[in-house]
């Protein structure tokens, strides 16, 4: 009986630590601080978490334009300054926890494939008729998609300039993926060994000839939850300064060869600095990590 009475508390026990741990796993971010469930803020380094959403603005790479009409968010955290560049301290970036730092939101080309693509113009027979075929089928639509070409321990970011307007606030290693079932699945402009260097300021640009100065906005703040939280709103981030490498993977093995030329043609590219643009129009959200920590565990 005793032995019993013994396995049976010692089970209960085991039950209650392990609904104990459970709680504990299963903590949750409230109010405002829920934009931050993919901040490692349980991470040592971190010192204060982002949450930034880019709602609308536009691209201009090569001779394209390309508006953003769908939102892309850029989360994670940052932590102890590594540099200082022009007397202002920069910030590594630390990953979010989901590993969706930069989301992926394909961006309609106005145009589609028919405004960068002429089926006349290959020169392949087998690869003109299947372009044409592709055009008969309807399948023309074309998105540009945004894409971290580096980890996200490469983005830098300056709160002395964000908080100034003035020089870089956000430095950011990207590509583009040009999606269509006639492009493949690696078509790209930009990639991990040859990435575009975005240097985003919402201050006034500096770029070369043909572009002229174009400035951003620091945006309006407000403090939520108690001013534990700060939010700016119509943040604009702006670079014309940045140079873009052609297209490269267009239609796979051996036919990119013949797309990769056309396309670059038609788009523009590749494109000095100075003849490309990305204006970043955001919502900004951002807390001490251990603020966000805090909220956690205030809500087992």
């Amino acid at each position: 009986m005793r032995t019993k009475v013994r396995v049976t508390m010692t089970l209960l026990t085991m039950a209650l630590l392990t609904l104990g741990l459970t709680a504990s796993a299963q903590a949750k971010l409230t109010g405002e601080f829920t934009k931050f469930a993919n901040c490692p803020y349980k991470n040592s380094t971190a010192i204060k978490c982002i949450y930034s959403v880019t709602e609308s603005g536009e691209v201009v790479l090569g001779s394209k334009k390309v508006p953003i009409v769908k939102p892309v968010v850029l989360q994670g955290a940052y932590g102890e300054p590594v540099e200082v560049k022009e007397g202002a301290e920069f910030y590594p970036f630390i990953g979010a926890t989901n590993g969706v730092t930069l989301s992926k939101a394909p961006q309609p080309v106005p145009g589609g494939l028919a405004g960068i693509i002429n089926c006349k113009e290959i020169s392949d027979f087998f690869l003109r008729i299947s372009c044409e075929v592709t055009f008969e089928n309807g399948v023309t639509g074309l998105n540009s998609t945004l894409e971290l070409a580096k980890p996200a321990s490469s983005i830098r970011i300056s709160e002395n300039n964000l908080a100034g307007e003035v020089g870089t606030a956000l430095q950011m290693p990207v590509k583009f993926h040009l999606e269509n079932p006639f492009l493949g699945s690696s078509c790209y402009v930009g990639s991990s060994s040859n990435p575009i260097i975005w240097n985003l300021t919402d201050g006034t640009t500096s770029p070369p000839l043909p572009n002229k100065p174009i400035t951003g906005a620091g945006g309006v703040g407000e403090f939520l939850e108690e001013f534990r939280i700060l939010r700016l709103k119509g943040n604009v981030l702006v670079d014309n300064a940045w140079a873009a490498p052609g297209a490269t993977g267009c239609g796979g093995f051996l036919v990119e060869l013949i797309l990769d030329p056309i396309i670059n043609s038609a788009s523009g590219l590749p494109a000095a600095a100075g003849r490309n643009t990305a204006v970043l129009k955001n919502t900004l959200m951002q807390a001490a990590a251990e603020t966000v920590n805090e909220n956690d565990l205030a809500n087992p």
